[in-house]
């Protein structure tokens, strides 16, 4: 899995070769045949365990008892920690964006759909106590895990090119990712769109 995973992340499924991954991975194509019957199958269950991992991670991270504030940093803190955890992950999720999820199933999808059912969760509360104003969860998503993501791609960029930013410009961490990301949303969700005067909260 890990010699598959080095590859698809490179390469992409379709620049992705079966004999560049056993020869890595220091075993036949019959061993890998025996457990997977394609490199599309393979490639499927990778997949599948990192978007199942992430949305479990998110699901685990959610506490109903604090606030949606705290919920919702929580969240954000845990997809940026999931996903550097995880190098490949960024880069084989952006090329999959790029070919329209043409290998994602159903099993995908759940694991997907279970990061924005968090989401919308915390969203809900924030709503329901008077903390948020309505937002959409999907565009919420997309605004959180987009920096995040390129942040995590971009590293091997920014390790080559680091010349191309100007001295004066501090090298950011992934805690200051989190901390904008963060700070940014928590500013959209708080902030009542023109003409809209915020709902009063409720106690917590």
């Amino acid at each position: 899995m890990e010699a598959a995973l080095d590859e698809f992340a490179a390469r992409g499924f379709d620049g992705a070769k079966v004999d560049r991954i056993v020869r890595r991975a220091k075993v036949n194509k019959a061993m890998l045949y025996y457990h997977f019957p394609s490199k599309a199958a393979l490639y499927l269950e990778i997949l599948r365990e990192q978007f199942g991992a992430l949305g479990q991670a998110v699901a685990e991270a959610r506490q109903p008892g604090l606030a949606p504030e705290q919920q919702l940093r929580r969240f954000i803190d845990t997809i940026a920690r999931e996903t550097i955890a995880r190098p490949h992950f960024p880069a084989i999720w952006l090329r999959e964006i790029a070919e329209g999820g043409r290998h994602v199933d159903e099993t995908v999808v759940r694991a997907l759909r279970r990061v924005l059912e968090t989401l919308a969760a915390i969203l809900q509360d924030g709503q329901r106590t008077g903390a948020f104003v309505a937002a959409n969860p999907l565009v919420t998503q997309i605004s959180v895990v987009a920096p995040l993501m390129f942040f995590a791609a971009s590293a091997p960029f920014r390790a080559r090119l680091g010349r191309l930013v100007p001295a004066t410009v501090p090298t950011p961490s992934l805690d200051d990712v989190i901390a904008h990301v963060q700070a940014a949303t928590l500013a959209v969700l708080t902030t009542p769109a023109p003409g809209r005067r915020p709902r009063p909260r409720r106690p917590q």
